[in-house]
This record gives C-alpha cells, structure tokens and sequence, in this order.
C-alpha cells in the first residue's frame, strides 16, 4: 500500500492516503521511508494504536511503532487525543506539503476534550492543556488516549493539594519546529519533576522528562485480555499516575 501510494502522488491529480493498523506499519516500512527521503506528501492513517486492540493479543498490540516512526527523518508524526484533535491533524496532514505524515489514532472511544482548548495548538506539537494555580511542581506529559487519564491524575493530585501541569503532546516533530521560547514556557527547565505517559516504548522519552524524570510506558510486549483490563494491568489508570507522582516528589 505505501509504495502504491507514493506512485500515485508522483503520477501527479491526487493526494493519496492510506489506513490500516498501526502494528502494520512495519510491513510499510521501506515505503515510508523512500516517501520521507523523497519528501512525498502522502498521508498515511494508522489506527489501534496501543495494547487497547485486546483480545488480539501481542501479536496485533504495537508498542515499538510509534517509537520506530518516529526515528524516520522528514516524517511527522501526530497522535490526537480526541475527535477535535483528530480533525485538527488531518489539517495539519493536509497542509503539509514536502514530506509524509502519520496519524496515529486510537481504537477505543474516547471523550471529548474542552473544545475550548483541545486541538487549537495541535499544530505546535505541545501545548498547556490543563494548568495549575501558580508554579507547577510536576508536569504530566501524555499523548493520544492517555490524555484522558492523565488529566484525571491532575484532578486527584490537586485534591491533595499538588500542583501538575497537563502537557498534551500529539507530535514531537511539530514541538521540535517551535521556538526555544515556545519550548520552554510549555516545559520549563525550572521544573524537573516530569512523568510521560504513553502506551508504548519509553525510548526517545528522555528528551523531555530529562535524568529527574519517569516514563509510564511499555517496555514489553502487551497481552491477550479486553483493552481495559490490560491498560489496567500495564499501569496506565489516573492512580498510577498519581503514585508515580507522589513517590517522585517524596524523594525530592
């Protein structure tokens, strides 16, 4: 499919997309990769994007994939957190035109954002979705459907008196075009105590949670279960967070 898609762009009248799972992209690997070097604008849509597939077990759960597309040069990739998001990054695909784009979409459904902030700043790749009074002592970074249970922890840590800033970070290619006064207002340096949350590897994760910093990921293949319950397994629920937060701030 990725290679049928870049001939068609450079047969020239269309602007080619394509969809299937995410666990997929391995088998469009090379395809990408010629259409990144050759700066092809084509679009390509992967969904079922976490060990929230289920009961098609290990086999169909991507854990790698963001990370190894990601490691592509000249490819964006952007994963909303919600339908507004979503709509938001297919603009963003639609406008960029020298080099592919991948969009990285859940399959479970998901709530929706404030509409007043949620996808307004996809395109910078990083943004404040939900602040706290003042100086925040910790930042929670997430990206697609774990935005959602992160911004549970920040409602809990705040019950107990924490201040967290929710940073929602759908592209790390888009934050990395900013500027460095962007960049910093959005993940100061002053604030060291960071958690990732993100249903998938945690290499590449240290950039921006630094050495004081912990990822909640997945090192490890998933496991054969309904989505919830292995998210529940793998520590991706708003009280895990919240004791990764805790613990952090414990030893500080």
């Amino acid at each position: 499919m990725g290679a049928i898609m870049s001939g068609m762009f450079l047969h020239g009248g269309v602007r080619p997309y394509g969809g299937t799972f995410l666990v997929f992209a391995d088998y469009m690997r090379p395809a990408i990769r010629v259409a990144a070097l050759m700066k092809l604008p084509v679009i390509y849509v992967f969904t079922h994007d976490s060990v929230a597939v289920g009961e098609d077990g290990p086999t169909h759960q991507p854990v790698e994939h963001l990370a190894a597309l990601r490691a592509i040069p000249h490819l964006t990739v952007i994963r909303p957190a919600d339908a507004t998001e979503t709509a938001q990054a297919w603009r963003t695909a639609i406008a960029t035109n020298d080099h592919p784009v991948a969009l990285i979409l859940s399959r479970q459904k998901l709530p929706i954002l404030d509409a007043k902030t949620t996808g307004c700043e996809l395109s910078r790749g990083a943004y404040i979705l939900s602040d706290c009074p003042g100086k925040p002592q910790i930042i929670l970074i997430a990206t697609g459907a774990e935005v959602h249970i992160t911004l549970a922890a920040q409602q809990q840590l705040a019950d107990q008196g924490i201040a967290a800033r929710v940073v929602n970070m759908p592209s790390w290619e888009l934050f990395e075009a900013q500027s460095p006064a962007y960049r910093s207002r959005i993940l100061p340096k002053s604030v060291k105590h960071r958690i990732a949350i993100e249903a998938g590897i945690s290499m590449g994760w240290e950039q921006y949670i630094g050495d004081s910093g912990k990822m909640i990921g997945i090192d490890h293949f998933g496991a054969s279960a309904p989505g919830g319950m292995v998210l529940e397994k793998f520590g991706f629920t708003p009280q895990a967070i919240v004791e990764s937060a805790l613990q952090m701030l414990k030893k500080a």
